[in-house]
């Protein structure tokens, strides 16, 4: 899995012309799923998004988490995350998986959320979705569970 996280100030998420789901301080989490990614990529995923440390404390060190700050997760689901953009102009969107494999993983990560007590909304699946949002800082991370977890195995060997 990969993500695009980016602390926020506010977030809007429009689908249909109308206001679909709406954060405050927190994370805007834009979420892609690969063939072969499952339960455990999407749970690592979570947890790491609920528990990163991007928000300021007292000092103005990135020390506090979402968890810490009172804030919300905005998930969205964005299969162009695993765009190929090496040959030619169009991109190639072949390791993205397709919605029969995604769904059911970008669903399983939405309830981690969920059992992490964190306060989030979510896109819909396939949705023409319009993003609005205030990015603080600017503090934009890119996280891909694949190198994340290849580096937990070799660290714990």
């Amino acid at each position: 899995m990969r993500a695009v996280v980016t602390r926020v100030s506010k977030s809007l998420l429009w689908i249909d012309g109308s206001v679909h789901a709406e954060i405050g301080q927190g994370l805007l989490v834009l979420v892609g799923v690969k063939e072969g990614d499952g339960e455990r990529e999407a749970v690592y995923l979570a947890e790491k998004c609920a528990n990163l440390r991007i928000f300021e404390d007292e000092s103005g060190k990135m020390n506090k988490s979402v968890y810490d700050v009172g804030g919300g997760i905005m998930a969205i689901s964005n299969f162009t995350l695993y765009a190929d953009c090496a040959r030619g102009r169009r991109p190639d969107f072949f390791h993205a998986a397709k919605p029969d494999v995604a769904i059911p993983v970008y669903d399983f990560f939405l309830k981690q959320l969920k059992r992490l007590e964190v306060p989030h909304c979510a896109g819909i699946f396939g949705a023409d979705m319009k993003i609005e949002h205030i990015n603080d800082g600017p503090v934009t991370i890119i996280m891909d569970t694949e190198q994340m977890l290849r580096g937990v195995s070799k660290s714990t060997k």
